[in-house]
């Protein structure tokens, strides 16, 4: 082999040993100056004189490598790519290639052969801003950060009457410390009903977490379309988890709360694809194959271990239990008028006669819609007997001053302490 072929190194190394076979320099000063044993210069000066400056050249330098993978093998994948992956990004395919055709490429190979044949483009990095680094929560179950996230899950799969994509909301909790997904839920909006029902199952499943990381009221989707309650969530949601106990932080920016953001942009990449693979073309079956399926297998793969071993999420308390319904429930103040009657959203509610607690007119009682859909008055902490009127009521003449735990014509008995005191006197 001609000299001008060795590398610079090689070129070095084979003077080195030239000299040293001239006796220019010897063998211990000849190691020094290459980084070698006295042993290996020794060995490199015998075969140089056997084979010339091939001696110094590397054995493997042409040889196909030991992980080489076959030509075949690299063509049939990037063609399964092209025809069933060509949006997914290498290290999803290389997970899905995997998983459901049993075909293991490592992701940066993978990511070469998809440039190689205009798969994949690389991109340049953005100019990131500086912010300051928070460290994670120590322990799982410390804070949870929350959000919604409208995009288009089902595809074309799941459309309104017209044909045209529905956009659903997808409600998701990560835990700080651990980068675990607690829960996700497909729902119609991110509107105080489901955010109710998501944060009531996340409870009653895992329990009380000490803080939520969410956006601040005025940033919380309220101008969306579909969120068609907004106006009123944080209050409702406030009052909900004081009576909780549990924290809630409002971030100022998006990058505040990173970690759920930048979860969203990954589900919108890796689920979105997850259910095109199993053809699930609804809500309610994704929020089933997140929960079964998606969830269990991403947290495996990528949540992390917390900083402190424990779990701090607090238990429900009896209390919390009894309240539970009370506490998920959208609640508004409602007066009561001089029959007795409340309106509210168009209907009418007549109080019976007997209730657990005195109740005057002009009173003002906390109406609670339940998320079973259930209404309910309330006044002193005592639910109040109503029944729903058909229609508007007709004013009575005669109205009576209080409603009571007893009938308003009620009559002591003659053993009663009342009258036996007027007996005494008279």
């Amino acid at each position: 082999m001609a000299n001008n072929l060795l590398t610079p190194e090689e070129q070095y190394k084979f003077e080195i040993i030239t000299r040293v076979i001239n006796h220019e320099i010897k063998p211990g000063r000849a190691a020094l100056m290459l980084d070698l044993s006295t042993r290996q210069i020794r060995r490199l000066r015998v075969a140089v004189l056997d084979g010339g400056s091939e001696a110094v050249i590397h054995g493997l330098r042409g040889k196909r490598g030991n992980h080489h993978i076959d030509k075949s093998i690299k063509e049939k994948t990037l063609k399964i790519i092209k025809e069933r992956y060509s949006d997914f990004k290498p290290t999803f395919a290389s997970e899905v290639l995997a998983d459901y055709d049993c075909i293991k490429v490592n992701p940066q190979t993978l990511r070469r052969w998809m440039t190689e044949y205009g798969l994949w483009k690389t991109r340049k990095q953005k100019k990131i801003e500086y912010r300051s680094w928070r460290p994670r929560k120590e322990y799982f179950g410390e804070m949870e950060q929350f959000d919604g996230s409208y995009h288009h899950w089902f595809e074309n799969r799941y459309c309104d009457e017209l044909g045209g994509s529905i956009e659903v909301c997808l409600l998701a909790s990560i835990d700080d410390a651990t980068g675990r997904i607690t829960r996700a839920q497909f729902a119609k909006n991110e509107g105080v009903v489901a955010v109710f029902e998501f944060w009531k199952e996340y409870i009653l499943d895992i329990g009380k977490p000490l803080s939520i990381y969410l956006d601040k009221f005025s940033t919380y989707k309220i101008n969306h379309k579909a969120a068609v309650d907004n106006y009123e969530f944080m209050t409702q949601f406030q009052r909900a988890m004081l009576d909780l106990g549990i924290n809630l932080i409002s971030a100022h920016s998006p990058e505040a709360k990173g970690r759920v953001e930048r979860l969203f942009l990954t589900l919108q990449d890796r689920l979105v694809k997850e259910m095109r693979l199993v053809n699930i073309s609804t809500p309610e079956e994704g929020s089933r194959f997140l929960k079964e399926v998606f969830l269990p297998k991403f947290n495996s793969r990528f949540a992390v271990t917390s900083a402190k071993e424990g779990d701090v999420h607090k238990k429900l308390s009896e209390i919390d239990i009894k309240n539970l319904n009370r506490i998920f429930s959208v609640q508004s103040t409602r007066r009561i008028n001089n029959d007795f009657t409340i309106q509210f959203k168009n209907h009418w509610y007549q109080l019976t006669e007997l209730q657990p607690t005195t109740v005057r007119a002009e009173d003002r009682a906390i109406v609670e819609e339940w998320l079973d859909g259930a209404i309910h008055f309330s006044l002193k902490e005592k639910y109040l007997n109503y029944a729903i009127l058909s229609e508007k009521p007709q004013r009575i003449k005669q109205l009576p001053l209080i409603l009571t735990t007893h009938k308003l014509n009620w009559k002591p008995p003659l053993n009663h302490p009342w009258r036996k005191l007027f007996k005494q006197k008279s």
